[in-house]
């Protein structure tokens, strides 16, 4: 059997399949980022993560074939990568798996295993595409100056549009009272307090905050709207990125799928990402996503040992997603 981990900013997914594709336990819990959480935190959620889907599924760690972990900003700090490679031993017991980003469960997920390119937006953004044995991936450098087209992004662009408008330096629409009204601000300038201090720029609270301005977008407020369709427009350049650094010839239109919150049901990004997509005429296909991240990271698990699924087995896992 394979385990499959989908850390991420806010929540991290863990999943059980066997080779025939049947879906054993899944569980969840809290974030994964260690620059968050700290390097113990992330070790705590990993044990009992672990030990809940094990305890579902009625097996041990010893019973585990191969795993693969995705993590928030592996790869980005040499220094603490021995760390983070480290973590799943102490929860396994053995030295059966692999780590790497958990961009590369998005993209197993969303086009399982095959080449192409995949897009994410939650909390933070990146993409990431396989092609012909080349991997690249563009963005993901972090919320303070990276990170486009993500929530953290979109919701930093609202404050800033929140107080422009405040202030005059834009003119004020249905987003103004908006925030004033969510976030019970008595003056515009009690936005300091919230964000500063009530929420003290801790990063997944401040990126729930664009959910305001997909609100105010979807009243008909003309700047919330650029916000998203420029967050949609980011997204697709990294994408371009992507494309160009696989080196893929001109004329072929390259698979693209996506995940993360802002993809999701009551998501903002979907059309507006969709319509700048189709801009590029016939370079992409935009495919729904075929597994959730975490069942791609499982995928990608049994892909690591030379073992990957049947087409029957991928089947009948996508049809339990």
């Amino acid at each position: 059997m394979f385990l499959g981990v989908d850390g991420g900013g806010t929540k991290t997914a863990f999943a059980l399949i066997d080779s025939d594709g049947t879906v054993l336990a899944r569980h969840q819990e809290s974030s994964a980022y260690y620059l968050e959480v700290g390097m113990a935190g992330v070790a705590a959620m990993l044990t009992r993560g672990c030990d809940a889907l094990f305890s579902i599924a009625g097996v041990t760690a010893a019973d585990i074939r191969f795993a693969f972990f995705g993590l928030p900003a592996y790869g980005e700090d040499r220094v603490v990568q021995p760390q983070l490679d480290a973590l799943p031993r102490a929860v396994l017991g053995h030295d059966r798996y692999a780590c790497d980003n958990d961009m590369v469960c998005s993209w197993a997920g969303s086009l399982a295993c095959a080449d192409g390119i995949s897009v994410i937006a939650g909390t933070g953004s990146m993409a990431y595409g396989e092609f012909s044995g080349r991997r690249a991936r563009a963005g993901g450098w972090g919320e303070l100056f990276s990170d486009e087209g993500s929530a953290h992004w979109i919701a930093r662009a609202g404050l800033a549009l929140f107080s422009r408008m405040s202030d005059g330096r834009a003119p004020r629409g249905p987003f103004h009272p908006l925030v004033r009204e969510r976030l019970a601000l008595q003056e515009d300038l009690d936005l300091c307090q919230v964000v500063y201090g009530e929420l003290n720029g801790d990063r997944s609270r401040i990126a729930a905050l664009s959910r305001l301005v997909s609100e105010a977008a979807s009243q008909g407020d003309r700047q919330a709207e650029a916000i998203i369709d420029a967050a949609a427009a980011e997204l697709v350049a990294l994408v371009d990125a992507v494309r160009s650094t696989l080196g893929v010839a001109a004329g072929h239109g390259v698979p693209v799928s996506y995940s993360g919150g802002l993809f999701g049901a009551d998501g903002p990004l979907h059309a507006p990402f969709a319509r700048a997509l189709a801009a590029r005429g016939d370079s992409y296909r935009l495919t729904r996503p075929s597994l959730a991240p975490v069942l791609g990271a499982a995928l990608y698990a049994a892909r690591s040992v030379g073992a990957p699924l049947s087409a029957t087995a991928l089947e009948r896992l996508t049809a339990q997603n």
